[in-house]
């Protein structure tokens, strides 16, 4: 790098911070697996008004070598999840960063010195802001581009967060679904074998006519059955309120589903088509030029993410997992779509990953949270 003064500035106006947020055009300028994120919705994460702000601290700061931005960064602290885990534990995010370890350092060390001045004792990440969204730092396939939600980075990443004494915190893998190897005469089986067990149990689509009420059953589901989860932070009401707002346009209500045993909703998944593929033309903006790309390009979708599937506690282990990821995939083909991301899956969940790989699945991706004491 040339010479110059290398300086960090926090944000501080609404100029900086679409500084921060369009740094990432210059990092992956070159790179045709990078999804540019659309500009209006990245606004609203970082705003004071978005409901994790209300339970949560964060300051954002970019990296200088003179007038040129060569790095940004955020610092974070998420008072719920310090509350549920009892351990003074902040966060690092939205890391993008040019590959010099002396910018990679500044930023890391200024985030770390602002948490301790705060109290907090570990740092993880990079969280993105939080568990409950985009998180992990991509290790591997970096020839890919990211489903729905998922991050992406360069591959010098990794090594930069490592030299500053970042280790291994956990592992999130993505696995790979494709119709012609989706073992569909076993998974039958495999179905009937559930149903004969669980004669009461069934499972039904989403109703978009009934949406506020179907929320009412995913947020009550949701915070029960990721509770014992590693990295688990409850979404609040607020917080699931406004991830519906922003997720009902992309619903296909087919491949949200809902398992009752007998008339009691114990379990649910979430899958949504790869929109990515039409983020990927839009370049950040939604004008009306870019809802007829979206339009165009949506019809192009071929992959669906399933992002979300959780079991109530007392009826886990029981094959409702398998079930639905089953009837997901089922529907999906049905639907036209040739390919399912199930992601992300912790490293610890075995019997989530050799179901997974009983439907076929092969795991293609993998993604790292990183902790350090301080």
């Amino acid at each position: 790098m040339v010479s110059q003064t290398l300086s960090l500035r926090p944000v501080e106006n609404k100029k900086d911070l679409l500084t921060f947020i369009r740094f990432p055009w210059k990092i992956y300028k070159n790179n045709a697996y990078w999804i540019p994120p659309l500009i209006k919705e990245q606004l609203q994460k970082f705003s004071t008004k978005s409901p994790f702000r209300s339970h949560a601290e964060m300051i954002l700061y970019l990296a200088y070598q003179g007038e040129e931005i060569v790095g940004r960064i955020a610092g974070i602290i998420d008072r719920n999840y310090v509350e549920f885990h009892q351990e003074k534990t902040g966060f690092f995010g939205f890391f993008e960063c040019v590959n010099a370890s002396e910018v990679s350092n500044l930023l890391l060390s200024s985030v770390v010195f602002w948490l301790k001045e705060r109290g907090m004792e570990k740092i993880m990440g990079p969280m993105n802001p939080s568990t409950n969204d985009e998180c992990g730092l991509l290790i591997d396939a970096f020839d890919r581009s990211p489903c729905l939600m998922m991050p992406y980075n360069p591959p010098y990443y990794p090594t930069l967060i490592e030299n500053e004494g970042f280790k291994k915190a956990m592992d999130l893998y993505a696995f790979l679904l494709e119709k012609d190897t989706f073992h569909h005469a076993r998974l039958e089986r495999v179905t009937q074998r559930i149903l004969k067990k669980e004669p009461n149990l069934s499972v039904r689509p989403l109703n978009l006519r009934r949406f506020n009420e179907e929320l009412m059953i995913i947020k009550e589901i949701y915070n029960n059955s990721w509770s014992k989860n590693w990295g688990f932070v409850p979404m609040t009401e607020e917080e699931i309120d406004d991830l519906a707002k922003h997720l009902k346009p992309l619903v296909v209500p087919d491949l949200v589903l809902f398992a009752y045993l007998g008339d009691e909703p114990v379990g649910f998944s979430a899958a949504l088509p790869d929109y990515n593929v039409v983020l990927k033309h839009l370049n950040g903006k939604l004008g009306p030029l870019g809802l007829i790309k979206f339009l165009y390009f949506s019809r192009k979708i071929k992959l669906v993410r399933i992002m979300l599937l959780g079991i109530k506690l007392p009826f886990q282990k029981r094959g409702i997992e398998g079930l639905l990821y089953i009837e997901t995939f089922k529907r999906g083909i049905a639907k036209g779509y040739l390919q399912g991301e199930c992601s992300w899956i912790l490293e610890n969940n075995i019997l989530m990953q050799h179901g997974i790989e009983a439907m076929g699945g092969k795991r293609y991706k993998t993604y790292r949270i990183y902790e350090k004491q301080i």
